[in-house]
């Protein structure tokens, strides 16, 4: 299993963790693009990080989240850079639309009911799946313009990625564990799935009555039929496009919450129920995806888990993740110094609150985080604290240091938010507007040139 690692390295890694969709340049401000990954992969190196963090970038369709994917593999159209197509529009670029060679559909088997999905769903008005007309074909124009989209998005992310090599940037993927009900998947073979449960979590200090995700579960008595093909097919996907990626929700392998329909999400129970068949089950789909791909893959393991999964990850060379303000055992921090090797540093995900919010909401707690830390505990945040935090997070014994882009920006106040709340990318189980709308304040122009910023961070320990 060591091998996942010979590209990598067992050392010490820093880097960004981006949502693609908060980036913005002078040719795409509203919204980043693949080919904007390239400047970025460029101030990383300038800085000193190798590591670029990426949040799915799956076609998430019309649904903000990325972690709510139409396909599996299908990258999101919207990251396109059209200015590189030389086009102002995708009703040009479908226009200009051709098909594209033969040996890209035959390498992306998913490639032909995606689109033919993609085109069903624009011809009934974005209707679901399950309210199309039996039998209902797609229109060959509309699927030769969804594979020609993909053919571009895949070349585009190709050359992000051919970049990040010349640099020597690592790009981490993500693999969401869940599809959604609504997606390509799921109407291509729905015999994968588990229509009649959805997945979520079971009650937990922050959710009292647990959680519904509202995605249907992997049948993984089918999966097995198939050899795990599907999950074969995303993973040689990604293989393309990054280097490494984030196993979504690594729990879920081992046993997954379902919820009957019509019932609560507390009412719900853990499949497979009983607890011998966990460590098996997930030890088993753990064996298939690194005997499947030299990508090396990192464990979101947050949450409740059980005992003994930690050792599994081990065992296997998987690092987890180790979110510093969590980091509490017995009612006292876990030394820094003290992480298991085989873990991922970070001070927050997309789903925290930024360090400041935290800061501020948790005094006590930012006190004793700051004494686990030798540091001397100040109120409020200034540069030069934030600055002694982060050093103290990039010196942690975890082979990886990945943090949220924007606490590295808030080095710099003109560079966040004067409303630290407003750095949150999403706010789990809260259906708010602003989930997955973030956008960073400065664009990628002016964080490349922003001397001050550069400066700093080149003073982190590497």
């Amino acid at each position: 299993m060591n091998t996942h690692w010979a590209k990598i390295g067992k050392r010490a890694h820093h880097g960004i963790c981006v949502p693609l969709f908060s980036l913005h340049s002078k040719r795409s401000p509203r919204c980043g693009t693949f080919l904007d990954l390239i400047p970025l992969i460029d101030w990383c190196k300038e800085v000193g990080f190798d590591v670029i963090q990426l949040l799915p970038l799956n076609d998430s369709g019309d649904d903000l989240s990325p972690y709510n994917p139409i396909s599996s593999c299908a990258l999101h159209p919207k990251y396109l850079s059209l200015w590189e197509l030389g086009v102002q529009s995708q009703d040009q670029l479908f226009r200009l639309s051709k098909t594209p060679p033969a040996s890209f559909t035959e390498k992306h088997p998913w490639l032909t009911p995606y689109a033919a999905f993609r085109a069903l769903k624009e011809q009934y008005h974005g209707a679901a799946w399950t309210q199309w007309p039996k039998g209902a074909t797609a229109d060959p124009k509309r699927v030769e313009f969804y594979t020609f989209l993909q053919f571009h998005a895949f070349e585009q992310m190709a050359e992000a990625k051919r970049h990040a090599d010349e640099q020597g940037v690592f790009l981490m993927g993500d693999l969401p564990f869940l599809v959604s009900p609504d997606s390509a998947d799921v109407w291509d073979e729905p015999h994968l799935f588990d229509l009649h449960l959805e997945a979520g979590s079971p009650p937990d200090a922050f959710n009292l009555q647990g959680q519904r995700w509202g995605f249907p579960l992997i049948n993984w008595a089918e999966m097995r039929k198939s050899q795990f093909a599907w999950w074969k097919r995303r993973l040689h996907t990604l293989e393309t496009l990054v280097h490494m990626y984030r196993l979504d929700h690594v729990i879920g392998f081992f046993r997954t919450w379902g919820i009957e329909r019509g019932k609560q999400a507390v009412e719900g129970s853990y499949y497979p129920a009983e607890p011998s068949l966990w460590e098996q089950q997930g030890t088993a789909i753990l064996e298939m995806m690194l005997g499947s791909s030299p990508l090396l893959p990192i464990a979101e393991d947050l949450g409740t888990t059980f005992e003994g999964m930690a050792s599994i990850l081990k065992r296997f060379g998987i690092c987890g993740t180790r979110v510093m303000p969590w980091q509490i055992e017995e009612g006292r921090y876990t030394p820094p110094e003290q992480y298991e090797p085989l873990s991922v540093t970070t001070l927050g995900t997309h789903d925290m609150p930024t360090l400041a919010v935290w800061w501020k909401t948790y005094p006590q707690m930012a006190k004793q985080f700051a004494e686990a830390l030798h540091l001397n505990y100040q109120p409020l945040l200034n540069q030069t604290e934030r600055l002694a935090l982060l050093r103290a997070a990039h010196s942690t014994s975890s082979y990886f240091h990945i943090h949220l882009l924007q606490e590295y920006l808030a080095l710099i106040p003109e560079l966040v938010s004067q409303n630290p709340e407003e750095e949150q990318i999403n706010h789990p189980g809260v259906l708010l507007k602003t989930n997955w709308t973030y956008q960073y304040r400065p664009s990628i122009e002016e964080i490349q040139h922003h001397r001050a910023l550069r400066e700093l961070l080149q003073k982190l320990p590497l």
